[in-house]
């Protein structure tokens, strides 16, 4: 049994760890952090948890925390958690921060495109990007973890594997993205209203999403070369969900038994990347509130190009269900254990 502590447990993602971590037989929660609601009874926040969370939220002193804690799960803004790492924390306690502050190891490139000042870079090199079907093996050792965004895990895993065998030109990729608003987070933002978001669609952070450098960072790493890809985001009126679609020139000559045999490689053994049957599409509805990825891809013989695609839940395998993914693999639990269960429809 470990016990666990939730910085920023009222935002959505925060939230949903704690709706995934109390059906978790080895987790006791025991600090529910939220500066905004502190002595207010978790209940009170989030009226489904009443009679299931009824704890007060505490502070975020981190202090108290790393003495009552095993591991701790920052669910804060980006800039955040930088300022709450130091080797005394480290020592006492795992960190698993869901923000983007030690997923990219160029710190000078963090603060181009974060426009922040990293306040602690000398933990940037230990950090381990959390994503679980390609670093796992480092992830067991880690006691920092830096959890990959939402469009990044569905983008990076939707290409990795083209990316990984050499089927495409790096050079050549176009990631188109769709994400549901709860990806803004819960806080009250005129653009994220009701009547803002409502019957339509735009595309937003063009050429300057701040995922962008992530998702290069991390297909740089599977193709052993620096990478430059356009990434365009955009908002879809619903609650959750990402949809990637991305595009690529082709490097070799490839049928479709082939590229199958690529995803197959590294996705067979993953019960959380599920690789769909031939022309069948991913769609956001059939991954919804559950930490599985549906991926696919087609071969666009006409024009020597191969279209990418990639479903998940942006607050499940985008963030709470993969730093939770993430937490089994660092203690040494059945990875599933806590996330295991099906897409819930309708």
């Amino acid at each position: 049994m470990i016990n666990v502590g939730i910085i920023g447990s009222t935002g959505y993602a925060g939230a949903e760890i704690v709706r995934l971590l109390l059906g978790h037989p080895e987790v006791k929660l025991r600090w529910l952090g939220s500066r905004s609601y502190i002595d207010k009874r978790y209940s009170e926040v989030f009226g489904n948890m009443f009679e299931i969370a009824d704890d007060p939220c505490k502070d975020d002193n981190i202090e108290a925390m790393v003495n009552e804690c095993d591991v701790i799960f920052t669910a804060t803004p980006q800039g955040f958690c930088s300022t709450l790492i130091n080797e005394d924390v480290l020592s006492k306690v795992k960190i698993i921060d869901l923000s983007a502050d030690f997923r990219i190891k160029d710190v000078s490139i963090y603060e181009q495109w974060y426009k922040l000042e990293h306040k602690s870079p000398e933990f940037i090199k230990e950090a381990v990007y959390g994503l679980c079907e390609i670093n796992r093996e480092d992830i067991k050792k880690a006691r920092l973890l830096a959890n990959p965004g939402c469009y990044t895990t569905c983008s990076i895993l939707t290409l990795y594997p083209l990316v990984k065998e050499g089927i495409i030109d790096p050079q050549s990729i176009i990631i188109d993205a769709k994400s549901g608003t709860s990806g803004a987070g819960r806080g009250a933002k005129v653009p994220n209203l009701y009547c803002e978001v409502n019957e339509s669609m735009k595309a937003y952070g063009v050429t300057t999403h701040r995922h962008t450098p992530e998702i290069e960072e991390q297909l740089g790493y599977a193709c052993g070369e620096d990478i430059k890809l356009i990434f365009t985001p955009h908002l879809a009126p619903m609650n959750r969900g990402i949809l990637v679609t991305a595009y690529a020139n082709l490097a070799k000559s490839v049928d479709y038994d082939a590229v199958k045999a690529a995803y197959d490689k590294y996705y067979k053994n993953e019960q959380f990347v599920r690789v769909l049957e031939k022309d069948v599409c991913p769609e956001t509805r059939w991954v919804e509130c559950s930490n599985y990825v549906d991926v696919n891809f087609k071969i666009d013989e006409r024009t020597n190009r191969i279209v990418a695609m990639g479903a998940l839940d942006n607050l499940v395998k985008g963030a709470a269900g993969q730093a939770v993914q993430n937490m089994n693999l660092m203690f040494g639990f059945k990875e599933n254990t806590a996330i295991n269960m099906p897409p819930v429809f309708p």
